[in-house]
């Protein structure tokens, strides 16, 4: 079996959601297998109740917890973090900047990977965040896929939606109150079936 793994951070479950509809995507694809972990919570519960994040971290809780290693057992790896300020948010960053032994051994080369994104409004950074991500992958050596325009959900301007030709994305509104479209993740969908179908190629 080519084995995707899916990496995320979710604050209040939006690529928490996004992540489901990647993973769906994958195990659509013949040959392929989806795993779900989540990166490391780095604040505490004081802090997650006063953001108001404690109910959507209890229906994340069953999530196993990623660690580095994982990402070396999987030949494909598709990551979603929400957007700060432009960027990854730090939870997902410092999962990443624990992957200088695997740099530094080449674990990573050749490896297909993805990513996905949430922002609070369409302009806040969905493909600021995208790309600037996969500057770290291309440093571990790995083969960026992004969501093709094959994906033709991304071409209609009808209504209010993420998604770009850099990856799959939402958003999530100000106060975090919109949760991701048919469209969104339809887009999450196809990227995880694309990236599966890549994977799958390059293993074979």
């Amino acid at each position: 079996m080519c084995k995707v793994l899916i990496v995320f951070y979710s604050m209040y479950g939006h690529i928490y959601k996004m992540a489901e509809a990647v993973a769906e995507g994958v195990g659509g694809v013949a040959g392929c297998e989806a795993v779900i972990k989540r990166v490391p919570e780095t604040l505490s519960s004081e802090v997650l109740g006063k953001m108001g994040a404690l109910e959507a971290q209890k229906g994340m809780a069953e999530i196993p917890i990623a660690t580095v290693d994982d990402l070396v057992d999987a030949d494909a790896v598709i990551f979603g973090t929400p957007t700060r300020f432009g960027n990854m948010c730090g939870q997902m960053r410092q999962f990443l900047d624990a992957t200088g032994g695997l740099w530094q051994n080449g674990a990573l080369v050749g490896k297909v990977g993805s990513v996905f994104a949430s922002s609070a409004t369409q302009h806040g950074g969905q493909e600021s965040t995208i790309l600037s991500f996969h500057i770290t992958l291309l440093h571990q050596g790995m083969i960026v896929v992004g969501l093709p325009y094959a994906f033709a959900g991304q071409m209609g301007i009808s209504e209010i939606t993420g998604c770009s030709p850099y990856g799959a994305s939402t958003v999530a509104g100000g106060q975090g109150e919109r949760m991701p479209s048919g469209n969104e993740l339809a887009g999450a969908r196809f990227q995880g079936a694309h990236v599966a179908g890549i994977a799958l190629k390059l293993k074979g």
